[in-house]
């Protein structure tokens, strides 16, 4: 009875965790669907400035902004993004995996990077391993807004430009689709590959192209590190869901061989239990 009673208790205990992950899969279900609206939704409005800033670039090329200037590489910057809790699935370990990997094959020593960490899985794992991190944002909500990344994307823009670091990398996971995202490089800075998305169009500048750099340029830098925000978020719900899912369907195949069990234990103690009695009957004859 001892072991019907340990397997009854484990059916019970997995019935609960089952209950538990099922719950957490509905609310990242729902968390998603408002994550990938924002993410899509702000695709039209990257594409433009893309195109404004672009065309201005394209113009105005003798314009000498540090942004849009390559310099010799001293030091590199790599702004990962990733969240502030687990339990989704490989999200954070595979941004954090590649990472280190690019990190090992591009440098020799620890003075030759730094590190802007979003999301407290990924400040933690720098900070343990003592690599140098010279900023980090966590506790972000589950729909970020532009000012929640406001200084962090400000003060990555402008270490920049005071020549803390000599390029910018940003690593994110690139949402695809709910069961599946991408670790995702890009260099953010300097602009050296800017190009307008609509060719056509023609702009006019006042006062200068020069002076609207100035101001744009910078904003631009921090939208791109916004839209990778908005992007991994989705990613991270996407994923949180998935690992939610295959977590609920172990629970189900686990409580469906624990029910066996039990089935076949009870069967077994009963069937002692009869012979038993008939065993004690014979006797007394």
């Amino acid at each position: 009875m001892v072991n019907l009673r340990e397997i009854k208790g484990r059916i019970n205990s997995t019935k609960s965790t089952k209950q538990i992950t099922k719950a957490m899969q509905m609310v990242s279900s729902s968390k998603l669907r408002r994550a990938e609206q924002n993410a899509k939704a702000y695709v039209p409005y990257m594409e433009k400035i893309q195109d404004v800033v672009g065309a201005i670039a394209a113009g105005t090329k003798d314009s000498g902004h540090p942004m849009l200037t390559a310099r010799p590489v001293k030091k590199t910057a790599y702004l990962v993004i990733g969240s502030d809790r687990g339990l989704a699935g490989a999200y954070n370990s595979s941004i954090l995996r590649q990472v280190q990997r690019t990190i090992n094959e591009r440098h020799k020593s620890k003075d030759e990077y730094v590190v802007l960490a979003v999301g407290r899985v990924v400040r933690d794992y720098f900070v343990k391993r003592d690599h140098n991190v010279i900023s980090s944002v966590v506790a972000l909500p589950d729909q970020p807004t532009f000012a929640d990344i406001k200084e962090i994307a400000r003060n990555a823009v402008g270490m920049f430009i005071d020549g803390t670091y000599d390029e910018l990398y940003m690593y994110y996971n690139h949402f695809v689709s709910a069961i599946a995202n991408e670790v995702t490089e890009k260099k953010l800075l300097p602009l050296t590959d800017i190009a307008p998305v609509n060719s056509k169009a023609s702009y006019e500048f006042e006062p200068s192209g020069e002076a609207i750099l100035e101001v744009l340029l910078p904003q631009y830098a921090e939208s791109l590190v916004y839209g990778a925000l908005l992007d991994g978020k989705a990613s991270e719900h996407a994923s949180r869901m998935t690992a939610m899912k295959n977590a609920t369907d172990n629970a189900s195949d686990l409580i469906a061989d624990l029910s066996l069990q039990y089935n076949r234990a009870r069967q077994a103690a009963i069937t002692q239990e009869i012979t038993e009695i008939v065993g004690g009957a014979a006797a007394l004859e």
